[in-house]
């Protein structure tokens, strides 16, 4: 079957198509400019801000589910197959919606520019079909800032709005809206363009392995939380785009009974679950890993692929022992995923090869873990310092030990001389832990930049080894999850 020439997705109840779309081109720019959708703002076209959300729905298992994301970021062809709805779509004769009616009941909008993100993050939140807490509602709200309003009479808002039955026409419709997502998911591949400049979305784990190795220089995107800001921020020229998404297989995360297996297409929304059940910490790294709206689009593969020595997943995966698997064609190789970083800006990555899979070993019995985040500000920032600890215990010695830090390097690192020091010391004789200590002195010579400097860093990165080794013995400190102060 030949690939289709255009993008489909479905917009207030009608299926489009739209042929000749720059592959760059955003769905803010498309609202904005061609549709003339303007509730939808533009602010920092970064990610960050929130007022760009917009609420895409897709089918899961069956069901559709609305999630919130940037429009900023998101490329046109991220659309294909799924529902787009904005602000502009909520109201209907005269009548306001009930998350912008409980909006202007209880004085949760100032000058307003914010005020249309706030809205469509609230909307996925209320067909979501529960009644969420406080603490919930601010952690869906994370990436959506307000300058002059406070957050508390937004919060007051959802939780009047969003009691857990949905009432509106996207719960009366979701059947039917269903069904035609349903139709244009037909497993056709899309290719929009020509050899030189297209935006390909290939439906197939065959057809996507094929076209990155045959256009080596193509932009393989997943979630573009990262290469949208490529194209918004640094306004480079991406001719050609391969997008991941349409892989099914690359969306799954499996239970394989030894370790978790993700696609690299699988989202942080998709992925949290399965990685929570290995251990809490690396939920809650999760929880404040970006926004809603950025684990809503990014994927556990990109935060891999773009070889990022911040980036927060990787030195959680590299402590647990991942394994990575490539693909170039037909061709597969999998290495330690520590192995995959070579260099700052170089991976073990041959042009048109693809993150294709990660499997994260689960916890033994005689195995702790502990990960933490520091970063300036609690919700959607960018680590000073990532860390994340395995500790393999014989009664109450550590046999071993996996450290693995982000921020500290150029790359993801393990701590060797620091794992080294580790075995043999005892839980309960915090002086045998000293040597370990210092021994990250051997590992790290980190730099100064706008996050933190190099004293701190080390500094930090070694009061953690102490915390996690702390919280493991049980001296008195106890893991803190859900560390939000609650919203009063």
């Amino acid at each position: 079957m030949a690939p289709r020439d255009s993008i489909r997705f479905l917009r207030r109840g009608v299926i489009v198509a739209l042929r000749g779309v720059p592959p760059t081109r955003t769905v803010l720019d498309y609202l904005r400019l061609e549709e003339r959708s303007r509730g939808t703002k533009e602010g920092c076209n970064e990610g960050d801000c929130g007022a760009c959300t917009v609420a895409v729905g897709s089918l899961r298992a069956g069901r559709l589910v609305y999630e919130p994301v940037n429009a900023c970021i998101l490329l046109m062809g991220q659309l294909e197959g799924k529902e787009l709805v904005t602000v502009d779509d909520l109201s209907a004769d005269g009548q306001l919606h009930p998350v912008q009616q409980a909006l202007v009941d209880s004085h949760g909008s100032q000058c307003g520019f914010c005020t249309p993100g706030f809205v469509m993050a609230l909307f996925t939140l209320y067909q979501s079909g529960r009644a969420p807490t406080r603490d919930e509602i601010a952690t869906h709200v994370a990436g959506n800032l307000c300058r002059c309003t406070g957050y508390r009479p937004i919060i007051d808002a959802a939780v009047a709005a969003c009691t857990g039955t949905a009432v509106d026409r996207w719960a009366r419709e979701a059947d039917a809206a269903a069904a035609r997502l349903s139709a244009l998911d037909d497993g056709q591949d899309v290719f929009a363009g020509t050899p030189d400049s297209f935006i390909a979305r290939p439906a197939s784990a065959s057809t996507l392995a094929r076209l990155s190795a045959e256009h080596p220089d193509a932009t393989i995107v997943s979630g573009a939380t990262d290469v949208g800001l490529w194209i918004t921020k640094q306004l480079r020229v991406l001719p050609k785009i391969i997008l991941t998404g349409g892989v099914k297989a690359l969306h799954e995360v499996k239970d394989a009974g030894s370790h978790v297996s993700i696609g690299a297409a699988a989202s942080y929304a998709e992925a949290t679950p399965a990685l929570s059940a290995i251990d809490p910490d690396l939920g809650e790294v999760l929880r404040r890993l970006g926004s809603t709206q950025v684990r809503a689009s990014g994927t556990v593969g990109g935060n891999i692929a773009n070889g990022s020595p911040i980036g927060d997943m990787p030195p959680m995966l590299i402590a647990l022992g991942a394994t990575l698997t490539l693909r170039h064609g037909k061709a597969e190789r999998s290495l330690p995923l520590e192995q995959f970083f070579i260099a700052y800006g170089k991976q073990d990555r041959v042009a048109g090869e693809l993150v294709w899979r990660i499997d994260v070993p689960k916890l033994k019995a005689n195995e702790a873990f502990r990960a933490y985040k520091i970063s300036k500000r609690f919700d959607q920032d960018i680590s000073a310092v990532m860390s994340a600890f395995k500790f393999t215990l014989d009664g109450r010695r550590i046999a071993a030990a996996r450290v693995a830090f982000g921020g500290m390097a150029a790359t993801p690192k393990r701590a060797a001389a620091t794992e080294a020091a580790l075995a043999g010391a005892s839980l309960d004789q915090p002086a045998t832990w000293e040597a370990a200590i210092a021994a990250m002195a051997q590992d790290f010579q980190p730099i100064s930049d706008m996050r933190a400097s190099a004293a701190y860093r080390m500094e930090v990165a070694q009061g953690l080894l102490r915390k996690s080794l702390m919280e493991v013995a049980g001296m008195g400190l106890t893991r803190v999850l859900g560390g939000r102060q609650s919203v009063a």
